[in-house]
């Protein structure tokens, strides 16, 4: 019963932490506009999680995707989303605009 309750506590514990990492993340904004990201390249911190703002000023509808990172995530046209990514060892990681592959593109470097 007592590894029951532990367990239960520490489950409802766990969301209450999770943001208190997430808030020392840097966050760094990408904003999509033309069906191209802005800026195409973004420079970030090695070995740091990092908070991506990824803003759609399009009217339409963009998939953030990065097979290098492992993310994808629609952004609706007009709204914003939150990517964590990281730690990453230094390095240069692509993503693009899965619905606009040729123009959406851009490389996150790590240093």
């Amino acid at each position: 019963m007592r590894v029951l309750v532990l367990s239960l506590g520490l489950a409802l514990l766990a969301p209450a932490v999770s943001p208190a990492i997430a808030a020392d993340a840097p966050v760094v904004t990408l904003t999509i506009k033309d069906h191209r990201f802005e800026p195409s390249e973004i420079q970030v911190p090695a070995n740091q999680k990092i908070e991506l703002r990824v803003v759609n000023k399009d009217s339409t509808a963009e998939e953030f995707e990065s097979l290098d990172l492992h993310r994808e995530k629609v952004v609706a046209g007009g709204r914003e989303i939150t990517v964590y990514v990281g730690p990453l060892q230094p390095g240069s990681y692509e993503f693009f605009g899965d619905f606009n592959p040729k123009t959406a593109r851009g490389h996150l470097i790590a240093r």
